[in-house]
């Protein structure tokens, strides 16, 4: 019997979403890999759907608006009255992506320094990293790449997918905006990582933004499913060849022995 929740109708993907800006992207192709799309078709996604949860954290400075983002998405609210959150906390979201349950669970993290220890003990295992910066504070900006560098001392840097997200675009000007988001791109580019802008208040991009970070995480998780299926069976034809040729140079031996 299944413990998690069902499917919201909101909450199924049958298209790939698409990217914010082509700049700055983790790739530009306008639907899932070709292998994904069939895996689905078939039903061959493994263990994806079934019993894997997909683990997405958020860091970044303190106040930069990470807990109000994810509640915008999961309870589709916006607290004004804001509470610095301590250590952790995680919001699970199911979506059905091609035809296939996927769990993702998303971690809000402390960007308090003195819970910075607690909460990097989480860091480990994420299949994506979404490091959050304020529009309207440059400072915030500078420090994402430290944000980074702490969570891939617990994660493989080749296997994890890296977002970076300004948040409160509601509070910069359209010049500001500019500026700002010149700089974003740029760092997004350093870091290997999609830049997408944001506004929980408002809400805009928020939605299409987890829909993006599910989708890729999804698509990587099947990828690496079949990678894994087909290592298998790479390594039974192996075994059984082996294991024949061995049964053949036991028979030879067995034959001269009963010849003599």
């Amino acid at each position: 019997m299944s413990v998690l929740p069902p499917v919201r109708r909101d909450r199924i993907v049958a298209e790939l979403p698409q990217c914010f800006k082509k700049e700055a992207c983790l790739h530009t192709r306008d639907s899932f890999h070709s292998k994904v799309t069939s895996a689905c078709k078939q039903q061959r996604t493994g263990t994806v759907g079934r019993f894997r949860i997909s683990k997405v954290i958020v860091v970044g400075d303190l106040s930069v608006g990470k807990t109000c983002m994810i509640n915008r998405f999961c309870k589709d609210v916006f607290d004004k009255n804001y509470k610095a959150t301590i250590g952790v906390d995680f919001e699970m979201e199911r979506f059905e992506i091609l035809g296939v349950p996927f769990s993702l669970q998303l971690w809000d993290t402390a960007g308090q320094e003195r819970f910075k220890c607690i909460a990097s003990t989480y860091y480990r295992g994420a299949q994506a990293i979404i490091i959050a910066f304020d529009l309207s504070d440059i400072s915030s900006l500078e420090h994402t790449k430290q944000w980074l560098q702490d969570a891939l001392k617990e994660n493989d840097p080749s296997s994890a997918l890296i977002f970076l997200v300004g948040s409160k675009k509601d509070l910069t000007s359209p010049s500001q905006y500019t500026l700002m988001e010149q700089d974003a791109i740029k760092v997004a580019k350093e870091m290997n990582a999609e830049y997408w802008s944001v506004s929980s208040l408002t809400g805009e991009n928020v939605k299409e933004f987890f829909f993006r970070v599910a989708s890729l995480t999804f698509e990587c998780s099947v990828l690496a499913e079949l990678e894994k299926t087909n290592a298998r069976k790479i390594g039974e034809v192996v075994r059984i060849n082996s294991n024949d040729g061995n049964l053949y140079q036991s028979s030879k031996k067995n034959k001269s022995k009963c010849c003599q």
